[in-house]
């Protein structure tokens, strides 16, 4: 019980790091890792025979080294050094409060009726055609964004580190970031990209349903209930699906639906139900985010506190 207290701690130590700190303005190591992965992509990813295995090669040599690395600092460093590194490894891992100020950059531009800016400050956190999108699609993209990178990069970075510690978390970290440059389903990355994206589905699966639980305990929970058993299905992500169900459910709006993109129009299922999105929509779901983080926290410690009352009581 007193490895899952400190790992309580480490996460509660990372997330108030997190909201007074945010993120690293420069130096950052995600943005490092993208970087390099980027020139190995351009270098690996050609078109011709064994481009999944390319694929896959470069996944592995991304990868391989900063485990290694990890396990070599784990056997190394003293216990508050490694304490230490636990606790910045999940610091730069969860990016809260960065997703919380993009998501406030939105809302705010939506408040003062600044749809120009609106849709500059949506653009920077998601893929779709900022310029083609009313006040609804921007409201909607930013929603959306807050509630499936809640799940990407807190909640699935809480989940691994409690589960596997500092690997887990790089691991889960690393993948992600891979999947998000190289998952596309277009001709470029269809292939080379696989890896990535079955792996990144894999890390995700047991999260994303916890996320869900999560948005639906802490919002409007018959309704968030419903919405991820009738809706999930119908969207293309496995993962997203339940996540971003849950959580228009849980919000009580309705997100989804038709979305521009630099291809054209991509036709997507309804999720939640209620009214359209605004700029209270992109609030509320960072706050639902926020609280969602606290109380897994909340929980685990409590968790830890009831085995240790039965172990003492047993003996």
């Amino acid at each position: 019980m007193d490895d899952i207290f400190i790992s309580a701690l480490v996460c509660i130590a990372a997330l108030l790091v997190d909201v007074w700190v945010g993120e690293p303005r420069r130096w950052h190591p995600v943005v490092g890792f993208g970087q390099a992965s980027a020139a190995l992509e351009r270098r690996l990813n050609v078109p011709g025979p064994w481009r999944a295995s390319r694929g896959m090669m470069a996944l592995l040599v991304l990868v391989g080294p900063v485990l290694t690395l990890v396990y070599w600092a784990e056997r190394q460093l003293p216990d508050g050094g490694w304490l230490i590194l636990e606790v910045l490894a999940v610091w730069l891992a969860i990016s809260l409060r960065g997703l919380a100020e993009h998501g406030t950059a939105v809302s705010t531009a939506l408040r003062a009726g600044d749809l120009s800016q609106a849709r500059e400050q949506v653009g920077r956190i998601v893929s779709r055609n900022a310029e083609a999108l009313d006040e609804r699609g921007v409201a909607a993209a930013a929603s959306e964004s807050m509630l499936e990178n809640g799940a990407d990069a807190v909640f699935a970075s809480l989940f691994w580190f409690l589960v596997a510690g500092v690997p887990g978390v790089l691991l889960h970290r690393m993948v992600n970031t891979l999947d998000a440059m190289w998952g596309y389903r277009n001709e470029r990355f269809r292939q080379f990209g696989r890896a990535a994206a079955r792996m990144d589905d894999l890390l995700n699966w047991v999260p994303a349903r916890l996320t869900a639980l999560t948005y639906a305990v802490l919002g409007q929970t018959s309704q968030a209930w419903r919405c991820w058993q009738t809706q999930a299905k119908a969207w293309d992500s496995p993962n997203a699906g339940p996540v971003m169900a849950a959580g228009a459910g849980a919000l009580g709006v309705t997100l989804g639906g038709p979305a521009p993109y630099a291809g054209g129009t991509k036709q997507r299922p309804v999720l939640g139900c209620g009214p359209a999105p605004g700029a209270q929509t992109i609030e509320a779901s960072i706050q639902l985010v926020r609280r969602g983080a606290w109380l897994w926290v909340i929980v685990l410690m409590v968790g830890a506190g009831l085995g240790r009352v039965l172990m003492l009581g047993g003996a």
